[in-house]
Parts: structure tokens; C-alpha cells; sequence
């Protein structure tokens, strides 16, 4: 989960990274309020999750508070990279003599995590990683060990920053790595991170990624959920606990175990191009469990999409064998009733899979087709979908 700038703050604030006071708002006399609150010069922020937003127009320079209230009414609305301005972050402007660049990132490709500093702030850092590499210092981090005082100011160092700084920036980095591993972060980056005229170091932006596999460890990060910009039924998806990801298509699947449905999105958009080339509508992993509730759950996401024609429902009996599955089926439309309306294609194999064939064509739903094969199920989902 990505956080707005606003949001990663509160996390530095938490673990007392410096940086500058400042309120997040959605309107334009607020923002003015803000500023007279503050009392000195302050900077008008878009909160949107894309870089870029300075030359966009989306950071402002507000002397007084009227011009916090120009910049904000402009602000507000804008289009940056599609993402529209609906909040901005009034902050006390900062003087500011250097701008450095770090961060903490999980390093997938080689299963570590990595320290990125440099000099050369205020910048994109793909175009410092691209223009002057040696700039760009990238420290390995042993998981192990962490990031005490002694290793944070050699990251400082080794990202050039000057001796007068290094003893400052090394607490700051210090308290960066607390937010990474304390928040369960993959990303925790500051661009800039300022030396100000009197030598103090702050975290005037800040972008951190939070790994969601984690939310359970952290029920405070719920209040950091973006659902105004997340698709509705991704939110209904993740309120029963379903694994779901909306996509462009108009096959409905349903599987269980993430590697059977990425097989059954293949081999969907395979069958598709021979029916008009409709393609999958989704990701949904109901998981080991496929009971009436969950089954329910999911074709209610599922058929909540008005992009979707018709479903595929993909299930290998393990643990959870056919016949529960089958039963699952069979409750979930009674429980959906009308809502179903879409037709369902159902291949099940595996644990009692005999059973569970012969309780749905005892059921004989109008709504269900029953398929042999994945193959042979995938091209009916989508000839269904394309009539």
C-alpha cells in the first residue's frame, strides 16, 4: 500500500524523524486557515501518489496566507499524470542550503534490503541513477543487523555528503531504518532530505510503502487506506478477506491457489481470441476454503462487475474436496438468488471429484455448466461471454 507524503510524515513523526509541522486539507479556506495558523511562509503539496508534481504545478510557494489560498484553489482538481488533486499538505516552508537523497528498499532481485543515498537531491533518482551513477551509493543491509548509528553515518558517507552533515544525517538515517522495519515497510524514501542553513537535517517529503501481508501486525494502518480511489469492488473483496484484482475483461474467474487461477487468466485470454476476443475480468483466489459463505462472497464481487458476461469457476479439490466445493456452489446461489444472473462454468478435479460433479447436476441449476477440462471450460466461459 502506497501512503500519501501526509501519511508517510505521520509515520516519521511516530518514530521522530524531523521534518516540518504542517495539516492536510481538501479545501482552499481551510488551507488559508492552516497558513495563518502556522504563521510563517508555508508550501502548498498535492497529495497524489505519482512523482512529478512540481513540474506539474502541484507544489507552490505561499508567502502569506492569501497566496496559500490562490495556489490551493489551482491546486485543488488538478490533473497530475492522472491522478486528480483531491487533498493538499500545507507545511511550514523550510530554508534550505542542500538537498540529499535516501531511502530503504526491499531489494527483490537479491533477496536483501538496500540503503540508496546521494548528494544529488531534489531530483527524480532515476535520472541521477541514469546521468551520474557514482552519485547514487547503494549500501547492502544484513536483515540480521539493521542499521545502527556507526552503519548509518557510513551510508552518508558513502553517498558523499559533507562532514559538517554527517553526524545529523547518520541520526536521521538511523530513524528512517526504524520506520522501515517498525512499519514493515518494503519502501521508506526521502527526496529531499535537507541540510538547512544552521546544519539541521529534515525529511521534507517522504513516500513508504507498507506491505499489506503485514496489516495484521499494524491494525493502526487501516486509517491509511486510499478506499475513495480504490475500485468498489476491490473494497467489498477485501472485506471478506478475498484475494482480488479487477481487470479489463469479461470472464469472471474463480480458482483456488494463486498458480491455478494466473493458469486459468492464460488460458481465458487463450480461448478468447477465438470468441471475440473477450478476456478475463479478474484475479479471485478464494483460497482453501470454498464454502457456501465464501463461494457466495466471491460471485457477489464477482457479479457486481458490470463488465463481466460470465464466470469460470476453477477449483482443484485438495483439502477442501469437490463435494464441499459443489455444495459451496450450490448455497452460494441459493444465498444470491436473483443477483445471479450470469451463467456459470464449473470444472472441478481431484479430491472426490465424482461427488462433487454428481451434486451439481443433481442441482441442475439453469445458470451452471459443468466441464470436463480446464481447456473446455475456458472456451465455454467465453463463448458464453461473447453471445
Amino acid at each position: 500500500m502506497d501512503l500519501f507524503e501526509y501519511q508517510a510524515k505521520e509515520l516519521f513523526a511516530k518514530h521522530g524523524v524531523p521534518t516540518t509541522p504542517g495539516r492536510v486539507t481538501d479545501t482552499a479556506a481551510d488551507a488559508r486557515a492552516i497558513a495563518e495558523e502556522i504563521g510563517k511562509p508555508v508550501m502548498i503539496k498535492a497529495q497524489v501518489k505519482v512523482g512529478g508534481r512540481g513540474k506539474a504545478g502541484g507544489v507552490k510557494y505561499a508567502p502569506a496566507a492569501d497566496d496559500a489560498q490562490t495556489h490551493a484553489e489551482n491546486i485543488l482538481g488538478l490533473d497530475i499524470k492522472g491522478h486528480v488533486v483531491k487533498k493538499l499538505l500545507v507545511a511550514e516552508a523550510s530554508d534550505i542550503a542542500e538537498e540529499y537523497y535516501i531511502s530503504f528498499l526491499l531489494d527483490r532481485a537479491n533477496r536483501t534490503h538496500l540503503a540508496m543515498c546521494s548528494v544529488e537531491g531534489g531530483v527524480e533518482i532515476e535520472v541521477t541513477a541514469e546521468e551520474n551513477p557514482d552519485a547514487l551509493a547503494k549500501v547492502a543491509i544484513d536483515a540480521t543487523k539493521g542499521v545502527d548509528l556507526a552503519l548509518a553515518r557510513e551510508i552518508a558517507e558513502k553517498g558523499k555528503l559533507p562532514a559538517e552533515v554527517l553526524d545529523a544525517a547518520a541520526v536521521t538515517i538511523q530513524k528512517l531504518w526504524e520506520v522501515y522495519v517498525g512499519e514493515d515497510a518494503t519502501l521508506v524514501e526521502v527526496n529531499p532530505l535537507v541540510r538547512t542553513p544552521d546544519d539541521q537535517i529534515l525529511a521534507l517529503d517522504g513516500k513508504v510503502t507498507l506491505d499489506e501481508n503485514a496489516d495484521f501486525r499494524h491494525p493502526d494502518h487501516l486509517v491509511f487506506e486510499d478506499t475513495g480511489a480504490t475500485d468498489p469492488l476491490e473494497v467489498k473483496a477485501k472485506k471478506h478477506d478475498l484475494n482480488y484484482v479487477k481487470l479489463d475483461g469479461q470472464v469472471g474467474i474463480i480458482g483456488n491457489g494463486a498458480g491455478l487461477v494466473m493458469s486459468t487468466l492464460d488460458v481465458v485470454a487463450y480461448a478468447g481470441e477465438n470468441h471475440g476476443g473477450v478476456k478475463p475480468a479478474n484475479f479471485l483466489d478464494i483460497g482453501g476454503g470454498a464454502s457456501a459463505e465464501v463461494m457466495a462472497a466471491g460471485l457477489d464481487v464477482i457479479l457486481g462487475d458490470e463488465q463481466v458476461k460470465s464466470v469460470f469457476v476453477n477449483v482443484f479439490g485438495g483439502i477442501t474436496a469437490c463435494d464441499a466445493v459443489a455444495n459451496g456452489i450450490v448455497g452460494a446461489l441459493k444465498t444470491l438468488g436473483e443477483s445471479a444472473s450470469k451463467p456459470l462454468v464449473v470444472r472441478l478435479d481431484g479430491n472426490k471429484v465424482e461427488e462433487g460433479r454428481a451434486i451439481l447436476a443433481a442441482a441442475n441449476h439453469p445458470l451452471v455448466t459443468l466441464a470436463q477440462t480446464m481447456d473446455e471450460g475456458a472456451d465455454k466461459a467465453a463463448e458464453l461471454a461473447n453471445k
